[in-house]
């Protein structure tokens, strides 16, 4: 009865006014790539919640990560800034990889504004729970310093690696997990299969799996503040290396697959790679399916924008088998790639009576896009100095919003340096971009080549042109090592 008004009054409001500001829960996976979901074609990964998901919600094809990596991913979705003007431009650590190193990387600075800070002053609880990597326990990057609330899970990227650490934080707080020491390194070979799963077990893993934890305390969160309205970001380090993942899940797979033991490096060896793979998206899945089963639960899911996606494509690592799984969908490149493979995404939005059901948009849509969206939903104004714009017209009008006019752009560090734009359907890369910052641009048209295997540069000068001129106007970083050499990038 309560969703029949609903939808009642809905008809008589406009489209993009709600009567209360929404709460928003925005779920992003780690290294999850664009072909690793039912909904997006996938066959041999079950995942029926979020496959549900995009049947009640919208699906978007042309969905981009802020980077092909994890850090400046996240800062980008958090401050609505492209990595050509974003304080977060790569992976920087601050510790090594022991047990007493310090913890974290680069911190996120004072002055940059993340969705958090803009929406706790309109009156919205907000929560950070997962995997952070902007900044260290001390650090003015740490997320209780960046508007939230709650913060509880992995400050540190590196302690991610493992899903059966020590501890986690909470606030500025060490948790220390029950079972969970001594602690053991993420990163280890072995020379030859080990005997029994069991060792495997009493090698690689211990008591507490953090994932379990991280969702018990999202679903705190929410409970905590059903009765306002709330920012959630729930950042699951799954299905990020190493394969780690309860027993009862991997038993899921058992058999499904033909295997060859993984003998570790860089991350721990398994007994069964590909079906730990694809349990721990699956596990993920579940966990996804529960916190929203809490919405309907609480009553508020219709008053509840919730998203899904991933901070960049699948991991180019060993154990993990994207051509098997066929992770990409067949577009080109990987983890740490500006090609489609590296940064396009999935991306599933549901609001109950505002989003049509079933629906899928083309609209090309970036991370940094997702602050304008929810300043739009909560009546607000976006952040001047946001490269995103709005999403909300094409999730709750359905338009297809003119996109010739975008421009897109990144940039990555790592391998040389990578750059790239893309225009409409033209997608345009540098590669070498440190040692060559005038090098050639190679172009694609994603309309005839999504798989990005036809440069057709010398035909269409005029376009690379204009890529070139983009790439060229970028604003300097205060990390040396985040600037392309030369004169031609001038701020």
């Amino acid at each position: 009865m309560r969703r029949m008004a609903l939808a009642f009054l809905l008809t008589f409001l406009p489209a993009c006014a709600p009567e209360r500001p929404p709460n928003i829960v925005f779920i992003l996976a780690d290294d999850l790539g664009y072909g690793e979901l039912g909904s997006y074609g996938q066959t041999k990964i079950r995942t029926p919640r979020l496959d549900g998901l995009a049947a009640e919600g919208m699906r978007f094809t042309q969905h981009y990560s802020g980077s092909p990596v994890c850090a400046p991913s996240r800062g980008a979705l958090l401050t609505g800034r492209h990595t050509g003007h974003a304080a977060i431009r790569d992976n920087r650590e601050v510790g090594g990889w022991g047990p007493d190193e310090p913890e974290g990387q680069h911190p996120l600075g004072d002055a940059e504004v993340t969705i958090a800070e803009m929406l706790r002053p309109a009156g919205y609880a907000t929560g950070f729970v997962g995997k952070w990597g902007l900044g260290g326990p001390e650090s003015e990057g740490h997320p209780n310093r960046q508007g939230f609330d709650l913060f509880y899970g992995y400050l540190c990227q590196r302690v991610a690696h493992n899903h059966y650490p020590t501890h986690l934080w909470r606030n500025g707080e060490r948790d220390s997990l029950a079972g969970n020491s001594p602690w053991f390194s993420a990163h280890q070979r072995i020379d030859a299969p080990l005997a029994t799963e069991a060792q495997y077990r009493e090698r690689f893993a211990r008591q507490t799996y953090a994932p379990d934890r991280l969702l018990d305390e999202a679903m705190a969160f929410v409970r905590e503040h059903a009765g306002q309205p709330f920012l959630l970001v729930f950042a699951t380090p799954v299905p990020h290396l190493a394969l780690q993942v309860p027993p009862e899940s991997l038993e899921e797979y058992r058999g499904a697959f033909e295997e060859e033991p993984f003998l570790g490096n860089p991350y721990l060896p398994h007994p069964m790679p590909k079906a730990a793979y694809a349990a721990m998206i699956t596990r993920m899945d579940r966990d996804v399916g529960r916190l929203l089963d809490l919405l309907d639960e609480l009553d508020i899911d219709d008053d509840t924008i919730v998203f899904f996606s991933s901070d960049n494509g699948t991991t180019f690592s060993r154990g993990v088998h994207p051509g098997f799984f066929e992770s990409t969908r067949g577009l080109r490149g990987l983890k740490g790639s500006l090609y489609e493979g590296g940064i396009r995404v999935p991306l599933i939005a549901r609001w109950p009576g505002r989003i049509d059901a079933g629906s899928v948009s083309e609209v090309p849509t970036a991370a940094w896009d997702v602050l304008a969206t929810l300043a739009d939903a909560a009546g607000l104004e976006a952040r001047p100095e946001s490269d995103g714009r709005s999403m909300l017209p094409v999730l709750v009008d359905g338009r297809d919003t003119a996109s010739d006019d975008r421009t897109f752009y990144w940039e990555y560090h790592a391998y040389g340096g990578m750059q790239a734009v893309r225009m409409g359907t033209w997608k345009g890369i540098r590669m070498d971009a440190k040692a060559f910052p005038d090098g050639p641009i190679a172009l694609y048209d994603l309309a005839s080549d999504p798989g990005e295997t036809v440069n057709v540069a010398q035909s269409r000068p005029d376009v690379v042109a204009r890529i070139d001129s983009v790439m060229r106007t970028r604003t300097p970083s205060d990390v040396p090592e985040w600037n392309f050499p030369g004169p031609s990038l001038r701020p």
